[in-house]
């Protein structure tokens, strides 16, 4: 193919200059090509996978490692068990008027202030929150082989899920000092790791319920996909340590009489609270990899929302939920057919169960066949970790992600009339079930924190 010069190349060569020349609509053009690059680069570090390269945790039934954390769910066990009679506390008369069932951590005022550069004086006003935060968020930079050095040339940001402040309780009026301060205020509980371990990215302490953590874990992948940070740290917590915030949950009528967390079953009645502690470490994928460091599993994308006004304070919004899985699938870039497991929020409640099933059939349901959708909640194992509820159920999904099954639904007998999920692909597991994804089919799990 020939082509005629045009007046500017004909012109160029008279003059012997020896060069291309460029026309004003070709250098705009190479402009914008430029330009598309560095958006489709911007847009895919936006949006691209995050990795889960260290997990640290402290559960009910003594669990503290991934491992013993799967072999209790994948056996099905009940970790909820009546109140430590040390664990009491000044309060023992009123809580013998409470439900004293629950998923309670062995021993949460143990604390090894010096190893953490903190006084005897300081560490009595620390909120025993904040403590196991600094313990379990310590031991997930170590399951992450990040020494304290490797953090500090990093930006590292860190997010942690809280809400209770119990230990203000133990307090006597007109005894608080600044340590108290200090101690007690939710903003301290992300700034004193921060600090303890040198950390220079965002500080972050989220409240919003019972979704704060993994509200939490959202934050932290905006931020590494922002580039806000190089290494985001995410969190949850919950410690039951007064009986007044057990006695104004049993006002709402949402405990469970028999403290047993009965989710999607005939005879669910409310849950169960629980203790807990869980800590994850990411990274962008991409650069996990380059790194060499262990990938426990990989986020590919997710999503926040509120219910907006619903039918009551308490009353979920089905349609706020059907949009809030979509979402996730789209900033996942994933179909429903690739989700094949399901962490729901699951609290085991009358009203709540159908509703979110109902979501889930909408947003997910297999009407047209393919790989089942297996459907469970930790909370029938542990109870109901409020602020540190999502991150449990993240880990769980983590841990059946890298065994390739799926955990069964303890307390599941009879399914609950209301749920319908005839046609749908949707599974409830009754024991230990192999997971096999076929061709892309199934392979994802998502998790739902309410």
């Amino acid at each position: 193919m020939t082509t005629q010069p045009t007046h500017e190349e004909s012109a160029d060569r008279k003059t012997g200059a020896g060069r291309s020349a460029t026309t004003p609509l070709s250098r705009a053009m190479d402009t914008i090509k430029k330009l598309r690059g560095e958006l489709e680069e911007a847009r895919s570090g936006q949006s691209g996978p995050l990795a889960v390269v260290g997990v640290g945790l402290r559960l009910p039934g003594g669990i503290v490692d991934l491992d013993g954390y799967w072999d209790a769910l994948s056996e099905g066990r009940d970790l909820v068990a009546p109140m430590p009679e040390h664990r009491k506390g000044p309060f023992a008369a009123e809580w013998d008027t409470l439900p004293r069932r629950g998923g309670y951590l062995d021993e949460v005022l143990e604390f090894d202030a010096g190893f953490f550069g903190i006084s005897p004086r300081e560490a009595r006003s620390l909120d025993p929150q904040h403590r196991l935060l600094l313990e379990v968020a310590w031991e997930a930079l170590e399951d992450a082989a990040f020494a304290p050095e490797y953090l500090s040339g990093l930006r590292t940001g860190l997010y942690v899920g809280v809400t209770g402040q119990d230990y203000r309780d133990w307090q006597p009026a007109g005894q608080e000092d600044a340590y108290w301060l200090t101690g007690n205020g939710h903003c301290f509980a992300a700034g004193r790791i921060a600090y303890t371990m040198g950390l220079m990215g965002p500080a972050v302490a989220v409240d919003t319920a019972c979704s704060s953590s993994l509200t939490a874990v959202h934050l932290a992948g905006q931020a590494l996909r922002r580039d806000e940070c190089d290494v985001a740290i995410a969190a949850g917590v919950n410690l039951i340590l007064s009986p007044r915030s057990t006695r104004l949950i049993q006002q709402t009528n949402s405990l469970s009489p028999d403290g047993l967390c009965k989710t999607f079953d005939a005879r669910a009645n409310g849950f169960t609270r629980g203790e807990g502690c869980g800590v994850v470490v990411l990274k962008r994928l991409s650069e996990a990899l380059r790194d060499g460091d262990r990938v426990h599993a990989v986020i590919r994308g997710s999503a926040v929302n509120q219910d907006g006004r619903s039918s009551g304070f308490t009353a979920p919004n089905v349609r706020a939920q059907i949009n809030l899985i979509k979402a996730a699938l789209d900033d996942a870039g994933l179909t429903p057919a690739a989700i094949g497991a399901l962490e729901a929020h699951g609290t085991g409640t009358a009203l709540g169960d159908p509703i979110e099933v109902e979501a889930i059939v909408e947003a997910l349901g297999r009407r047209d066949g393919g790989a089942p959708l297996r459907i469970g909640s930790v909370k029938t194992s542990i109870g109901h970790l409020e602020a540190a509820s999502g991150i449990a159920g993240l880990i769980r999904g983590v841990a059946s992600v890298k065994r390739r099954a799926v955990p069964p639904v303890v307390h599941l007998d009879t399914l609950n009339p209301r749920i319908d999920i005839a046609d749908t692909g949707i599974e409830f597991p009754r024991g230990e079930t192999p997971w096999t994804g076929e061709d892309g089919a199934g392979d994802c799990l998502g998790i739902s924190s309410f």
